[in-house]
C-alpha cells in the first residue's frame, strides 16, 4: 500500500487535470466560484494562483469572502462556499471534507523593538506573565494555542482579543502586552517598531483549502483544484514553495 500510493496519488491528479483540460475546451469553465480566505493570505501563494486562474479561465466570476477558519468551514458544509482556505480543523466534521495543504505555519511572540534579541526564543510561562493579544475564541488559530498553553499546564488568559494582526501589532508598539501572531503574516516583517521571536515549545498549524466530497464539484472548482495539483507539481520539482498535496481528512 504505501509502495502504491504515491502512483495513485499521481493518477489522481492526472485525473483532475484532464477533467479541467475538458471543461475549459468544451466551455464549460465558466460560471462563479465561491471562495473563503482567513486573514494573511497576501503574502502567500493564493494571489500568484488566483492570478493564473484569472488568466486561464476569465470566464469564471470568483467570489472571496473572509472570515474566522471555524465560520467558514460552517459556510462550506452547508453549501454557502465552493471551498475555503482555512487554519486546519480539529475534531469531528459532519460533512467528509477533501483538503489541500497550503502551508505549515507557527506562532511567534512580537514585542517592542529593543525589548528582546530576535533570535532568542519566548517561552509560553514568560508569556503567560504579561498580558497577551490575539486571536478571540472564534478564530480556529485560537484553539491551537489554548491547548499549547494547557500543555504546559498555563492558564491562558487573551487580554485583548482580535483576529486583524494589524491591530495585534499596534497594541504591541502602544506596549499594551505581547502579541501572538501567525509567523506567515507579511505584517510581522514590515514593522521596525516591533521583535518577532519564536515560541517554546513551538506552536504549528496548517492553513488548508477545504471543500465538501459528497456534492458533484462544479467545473469552476473542478479546474482550480487542478491548476493547484499542477503548480503543487511545479514547487516540488524546483524544490520550494509551500504548496503542497494533501490526503483528504
Amino acid at each position: 500500500g504505501a509502495t502504491l500510493l504515491p502512483y495513485a496519488r499521481t493518477c489522481l491528479a492526472a485525473a483532475t487535470a484532464a477533467a479541467a483540460q475538458f471543461a475549459d475546451r468544451s466551455g464549460d469553465a465558466g460560471g462563479s466560484l465561491s471562495l473563503g480566505t482567513v486573514g494573511g493570505l497576501e503574502g502567500t501563494v493564493v494571489p500568484a494562483l488566483l492570478g493564473e486562474y484569472h488568466r486561464r479561465y476569465p470566464g469564471v466570476t470568483v467570489s472571496l469572502s473572509g472570515a474566522s477558519s471555524p465560520s467558514l468551514l460552517t459556510a462550506v458544509h452547508d453549501g454557502t462556499l465552493d471551498a475555503a482556505v482555512v487554519a486546519e480543523p480539529r475534531g469531528h466534521q459532519s460533512q467528509p471534507l477533501g483538503s489541500r495543504v497550503l502551508l505549515h505555519d507557527r506562532i511567534m511572540a512580537v514585542l517592542p523593538a529593543g525589548s528582546r534579541a530576535p533570535g532568542r526564543p519566548l517561552s509560553l510561562e514568560e508569556v503567560s506573565q504579561h498580558p497577551v493579544i490575539t486571536y478571540g475564541p472564534d478564530s480556529g488559530v485560537h484553539g491551537f494555542i489554548r491547548e499549547a498553553f494547557a500543555a504546559r499546564g498555563l492558564e491562558f488568559h487573551v487580554t485583548y482579543a482580535t483576529n486583524d494582526v494589524a491591530i495585534q501589532l499596534a497594541l504591541v508598539t502602544e506596549r499594551v502586552g505581547i502579541a501572538l501572531a501567525p509567523r506567515s503574516s507579511p505584517l510581522l516583517t514590515a514593522d521596525r517598531r516591533i521583535v518577532v521571536v519564536p515560541l517554546e515549545p513551538a506552536i504549528s498549524f496548517r492553513k488548508m483549502l477545504v471543500w465538501r466530497l459528497d456534492n458533484q464539484l462544479g467545473a469552476p472548482l473542478r479546474t482550480l483544484l487542478g491548476l493547484w495539483t499542477e503548480q503543487a507539481g511545479r514547487t516540488s520539482d524546483e524544490g520550494a514553495g509551500p504548496l503542497l498535496l494533501s490526503p483528504r481528512f
